[in-house]
């Protein structure tokens, strides 16, 4: 019991010395480049408070559908531990096909058009 109180004791002593040196270290004298909320340092031409395309949307929501497609197909065989790799890849493939569908269907619907 008494390791544990001296490695708690330590430990919250360790985090109270490096939150006061952070507080105390850092530069709190921030200029007009600092506070701007433009990062690339050019003025901007037009509002920031343009509205969002829609089709840019679509295209990320797209975009993120794909990637989960990645993250589930990778660990397929593993996360399935089929007897027949067989029936793995038709698992797979059923997958593939289903995706596959939706980006045809959203393509026929004009949903990857820019021009309108």
């Amino acid at each position: 019991m008494n390791m544990i109180t001296f490695m708690l004791t330590m430990s919250l002593a360790l985090s109270i010395i490096l939150l006061t040196l952070n507080f105390w270290l850092t530069q709190a004298n921030p200029d007009s480049e600092k506070l701007s909320p433009y990062e690339c340092g050019f003025d901007p031409l037009g509002s920031a408070r343009l509205p969002f395309s829609i089709r840019f949307f679509l295209v990320a929501i797209l975009f993120l559908l794909f990637d989960l497609e990645i993250a589930l197909l990778l660990p397929l065989p593993w996360a399935v531990q089929l007897q027949s790799p067989t029936t793995t890849l038709t698992w797979t493939f059923t997958i593939i096909l289903l995706l596959t569908l939706g980006l045809v269907y959203e393509w026929l619907q004009g949903g990857l058009e820019w021009a309108e």
